[in-house]
């Protein structure tokens, strides 16, 4: 526990990649195989859900700490992280420990999922008490489903195969879909041997750069596949050994979720697996994401819901072709596979992803003006030749989006960050007008830069006008330029309106309040999204 502890202070402290796939080299370099799965499994994002309820954290590291609840509640306000708080909170440690780190996970944390408060208490107290504060700060991160470092799992896929030899790719490979954390999946992904036997792995998704070069600097449009980008889930569909498999872009397995595409994936061919997307589609056309929405935190879908929103897999890459790695051959050819296999095929759920056709860039640009309305959010350019790569990659796949719907809207509320942003205000609710009175519409935390925080920061705080708990308000005068990707009627939201991926455009200095949008001109934006 110590070693890691001291692996996430280097990786906090620091925003040099080079140094950070260093320390993660050296700590595994030195760390026990089982703790170094958990690591793995730590650093990559899969960190355990939060297992015993905030309050009752709260109340106990107050009692250790002998601070009043309120006195606790304004250092959190402060702070800004549950987990920090409790740890600067905390008096010295009691007792020391040389628990490794895997000891702490399967015999302190997962065990805390099935105790009764009482246990919990007791065994959270244990904990605290034989740690350093570097400890306590990862444990308290851990227990509160919080933990989170500044790295990526492509950092970590590189640090792995820096320490192993083993190519990245098939270590990215090798640390999608489900697995256990011991110390026997830690040497099968460090295994020289690559052949990986596992029939429902899926491949690790090739992505897209926003497109931000202009179109002539792509050459000749000949040289580029076009296709509507899609608004739906990215996934792959795998038919191994006459098994089916659907995963998620986010290393989900999600065939259950989805049961009529999983039905209807039993026709393909064996050793087919297709990159794609899933679609809430009825009627030969794609409906509104936030349709899709109703399945997605779902673990089983009833008839009705089969019935209103039924789901298609928008097909455009095929990966695996009688059970052959395609990933390697151009585009084009890889195009051709798939058509051969979803031309005839026997039912509506499995839709070759139309290519769109265009003599010239302008001509494209005009078809590109029509996204909203087909119900896309722009055009995919990928070259003709282009292999199917691992992550993100500049040059070949590109992402032509439309440009977001924008509203001015006002501040009225703000909060506290958490990490970096602990001790600034930059969680912000916005509204418009409805009438003569001010109606949130929208919440924001990205899109300013670390100067223009501070500075929003120094007025909340000079201009607050209610508190409730650790949420101000603000007297109502900064306008900004909100984007968001989409607009759905909400009966749920105080404006009737709930927009989706809101963020700051931009800081609009030089319009006043009362030049801010409206409600009723929000509503105009419906037919548009």
């Amino acid at each position: 526990m110590k070693a890691f502890a001291e692996l996430y202070s280097k990786l906090d402290e620091t925003t040099s990649t080079n140094r950070k796939i260093k320390a993660i080299v050296d700590y595994f370099r030195c760390a026990p195989e089982e703790d170094a799965i958990w690591s793995v499994s730590f650093l990559i994002g899969r960190r355990p859900r939060q297992v015993v309820p905030t309050r009752n954290l709260k109340q106990w590291a107050a009692e250790l700490s002998e601070v009043p609840e309120w006195l606790f509640a304004a250092s959190y306000d402060v702070v800004g992280d549950l987990a920090e708080t409790i740890t600067l909170l905390l008096p010295g440690a009691t007792a020391t420990s040389e628990r490794p780190l895997h000891q702490w996970v399967e015999r302190n944390l997962l065990p805390l999922r099935k105790m009764d408060p009482e246990d919990q208490h007791r065994e959270i107290l244990s904990a605290w008490n034989r740690m350093d504060e570097s400890q306590r700060f990862v444990w308290n991160k851990l227990i509160t489903g919080g933990f989170r470092v500044g790295v990526s799992q492509r950092l970590v896929v590189r640090a792995l195969s820096d320490f192993s030899g083993v190519d990245a790719a098939v270590i990215a490979h090798r640390l999608m879909g489900e697995w256990p954390a011991t110390a026997d999946t830690y040497q099968r992904i460090l295994s020289p041997d690559t052949r990986d036997a596992d029939i429902s792995r899926p491949f690790p998704f090739y992505l897209a750069y926003p497109l931000a070069d202009n179109l002539i600097e792509l050459g000749a449009l000949d040289r580029w596949q076009v296709e509507w980008k899609w608004d739906g889930i990215r996934g792959q569909v795998i038919k191994r050994s006459h098994q089916v498999f659907i995963w998620s872009r986010g290393e989900e397995l999600v065939s259950e979720k989805y049961p009529e595409l999983a039905d209807a994936a039993t026709q393909l061919p064996d050793g087919t697996v297709l990159d794609g997307e899933i679609l809430p589609w009825k009627d030969d056309r794609p409906l509104p994401f936030s349709q899709l929405q109703r399945r997605i935190g779902r673990k089983t879908v009833g008839k009705t819901l089969l019935k209103e929103v039924p789901t298609a897999f928008l097909a455009y890459d095929i990966l695996e072709f009688n059970g052959v790695d395609q990933r390697q051959q151009p585009l084009s050819q890889r195009r051709n596979l798939l058509n051969q296999t979803l031309v005839d095929f026997p039912n509506n759920r499995f839709i070759l992803s139309p290519l769109v056709t265009a003599h010239t860039w302008d001509d494209l640009k005009i078809l590109h003006g029509e996204s909203r309305r087909r119900g896309v959010e722009g055009f995919m350019l990928k070259r003709y030749d282009s292999v199917y790569q691992v992550g993100r990659r500049r040059g070949d796949w590109w992402k032509w989006k439309v440009d977001p719907l924008t509203a001015d809207a006002v501040l009225i509320y703000a909060q506290r960050g958490h990490g970096r942003r602990a001790g600034l205000y930059t969680d912000y609710t916005f509204a418009v007008y409805q009438g003569d009175s001010l109606v949130p519409f929208a919440k924001a935390y990205s899109g300013l830069s670390d100067k223009e925080i501070r500075e929003v920061d120094r007025f909340i705080q000079r201009n607050t006008l209610e508190r409730f708990g650790p949420v101000r308000s603000v007297r109502p005068e900064l306008v900004f330029e909100i984007a968001f990707e989409g607009i759905q009627e909400s009966s749920r939201h105080k404006s009737g309106l709930a927009v989706r991926f809101p963020r700051i455009s931009r800081w609009r200095r030089d319009k006043k309040i009362e030049e801010i949008d409206t409600i009723e001109r929000l509503k105009t934006l419906l037919l548009s999204s």
